[in-house]
């Protein structure tokens, strides 16, 4: 399951549970609905409750990530799990984002607004 919350330029995205194919869909509608209004977007991912990903996840997120390359400024991922805290890094080759990772969702949240 995932919920995602759009301001301005930033989109808030939480994933619970199991990220699936729908739920990927989801957030790439949202973040092309957010890149009709700003040239550049900021992305903060609070993965501490996301269980896991199904293979087809992995797939499209490396399509998405290469076609959107240019479209994100920040990108701040919460996160407790070294696997995830990996394909974090892995993705983050894949644009010229400023990308960190966070253990506090409130650090995150400053960070990714440009505090």
């Amino acid at each position: 399951m995932i919920t995602i919350e759009e301001e301005k330029d930033l989109l808030k995205v939480t994933v619970y549970a199991e990220l699936t194919l729908a739920d990927y869909k989801e957030f790439e509608a949202a973040v092309t609905s957010e890149l009709e209004s700003a040239p550049k977007i900021k992305l903060l991912m609070d993965l501490t409750n996301m269980s896991g990903f199904t293979v087809d996840v992995a797939w499209e997120e490396i399509k998405f990530t290469r076609a959107h390359a240019h479209d994100f400024q920040r990108i701040a991922v919460v996160t407790d799990n070294q696997w995830t805290s990996w394909l974090s890094w892995v993705s983050a080759a894949f644009t010229d984002a400023e990308v960190r990772l966070f253990d506090d969702i409130g650090a995150a949240d400053a960070w990714v607004r440009g505090g």
